[in-house]
């Protein structure tokens, strides 16, 4: 008699996404020590004796459903998950005068207030990956990660020099310390990762940003920086050190395949061939964004650069990669398709592939962003069963036109579930609403 193979999640009579974006449809897929270990076709492969070699732990009916790869947020706040509605239609520089100073307040409660609601949201967006671009009491957002499940990367909010209040003021020395007890402490833990981090160039010293990048290839880790996102951060490296900030970076040995540049939008041509020949990766943040400019991205990606989307952070919009995606396409189209009469200047293929595959990159994961059999079994299910997405001539645009949120049913991180049929497994949503709710009579 065979011996029968023991696997975590059956996922039976559905349909997914594969790897050259075509959706299959009859088939199962078994979810083995977090990875995907088979797709089979019903109708070919599946049969009962087949079936019969694998024991399963869970079985999930597929049907009406269609599992996509898990979405990544290359770029989001943690640490301003509370300032929802405090931002829009602000006048300039809305970082120095709301977000810095709120961030400044935070304690390790509001942290974790804010993680629990990050994460919830995350998960019941879709959203299996995460880049936060750092903050404060990092440690009160690990344990609330660790705990939800979610895959992603943290650092410490790293800036040496400029006019801060108090509570969050550091050295170069101090700045670099609490960087690396970051990593030390939680780089590997779970699903996370820590990535060294540069807040905005202008508010760090040359000698912090040399050492942080040292430090981060000493331990083969990302370095991320909030890059070319205003004019201001522009003319700073050109007023003092006459290079732009990508060129500045260059020049101090930064650029290479594990940086990652947050927001790019005011890319020069040299800067973006630069990102081009280093491998760096880049990450737009469409919502947040399009008030600032509109990046250069159907040239970043014909050179070759690895480009994924984040949200900025609840403050500016939600942590929805469904929202970001539609704005994106909308910018896209608005911005290089009217003018050179290129209504697919930026297909929904190629946006859903940066949501998700280019996301994994982004996050350091190679064997991920992808459904195919020996990868990650990160992965989301959409409810297809539902008027607004039936009925349809094509799927996949219609994942990028017609979904949103609330259409993910299901959530698979590493092979545990996170969320199935809407209810969140890993974190009491009951109790995290009930003290934010607390916290808003409070008043904040």
């Amino acid at each position: 008699m065979r011996k029968k193979v023991l696997c975590d999640i059956l996922i039976k009579n559905t349909s997914y996404l594969d790897e050259n974006m075509e959706v299959q449809d009859h088939v199962s897929i078994i979810v083995a020590q977090g990875k995907i270990l088979k797709i089979f076709s019903d109708k070919a492969d599946m049969d009962e004796e087949t079936q019969d070699r694998y024991e399963t732990k869970q079985i999930i009916d597929g049907e009406n459903l269609l599992w996509i790869p898990g979405l990544v947020d290359g770029h989001m706040h943690t640490g301003q998950q509370l300032l929802k509605g405090a931002v829009l239609d602000e006048l300039p520089m809305i970082w120095t005068r709301i977000m810095l100073p709120f961030e400044s307040t935070l304690t390790p409660e509001k942290m974790q207030l804010s993680a629990q609601l990050a994460a919830l949201e995350m998960i019941k967006n879709g959203t299996t990956g995460f880049i936060d671009a750092g903050s404060y009491y990092m440690e009160e957002a690990v344990k609330v990660y660790l705990e939800s499940g979610l895959r992603g990367a943290i650092s410490h909010s790293s800036m040496d020099q400029g006019n801060f209040p108090d509570s969050i003021r550091q050295t170069t020395d101090e700045v670099l310390a609490s960087q690396d007890r970051l990593y030390e402490e939680f780089h590997g833990q779970g699903n996370l990762q820590v990535f060294y981090s540069l807040r905005a160039l202008m508010n760090c010293s040359q000698e912090l940003i040399v050492k942080t990048a040292e430090r981060a290839r000493e331990k083969n880790t990302k370095v991320q920086a909030h890059m070319n996102e205003y004019a201001g951060e522009v003319n700073y490296t050109l007023q003092n050190y006459q290079q732009r900030p990508v060129e500045y970076l260059d020049s101090l040995n930064v650029l290479n395949d594990h940086f990652l540049a947050a927001h790019g939008i005011m890319l020069s041509p040299s800067e973006r061939a630069l990102l081009a020949q280093k491998g760096a990766k880049v990450v737009h943040c469409p919502f947040s964004n399009c008030g600032k400019g509109v990046p250069e991205t159907p040239d970043l990606l014909e050179r070759g650069v690895c480009v994924g989307l984040g949200t900025d952070g609840a403050a500016h919009g939600g942590l929805s990669l469904w929202n970001e995606m539609k704005i994106f396409r909308s910018v896209m189209n608005a911005f290089h398709g009217v003018k050179n009469a290129n209504p697919a200047v930026m297909p929904a293929k190629t946006i859903l592939k940066m949501a998700f595959t280019n996301g994994a990159h982004i996050l350091n994961e190679e064997q991920s962003g992808m459904i195919r059999e020996g990868y990650q079994a990160d992965l989301i299910a959409i409810n297809w069963d539902q008027p607004q997405l039936y009925a349809t001539a094509n799927r996949v645009n219609t994942l990028l036109e017609c979904v949103c949120g609330n259409d993910v049913s299901d959530s698979i991180v590493a092979g545990k579930i996170l969320m199935h049929n809407r209810q969140v497994l890993t974190l009491d949503e009951e109790k995290i609403m009930w003290q934010a709710k607390e916290y808003y009579k409070a008043g904040r």
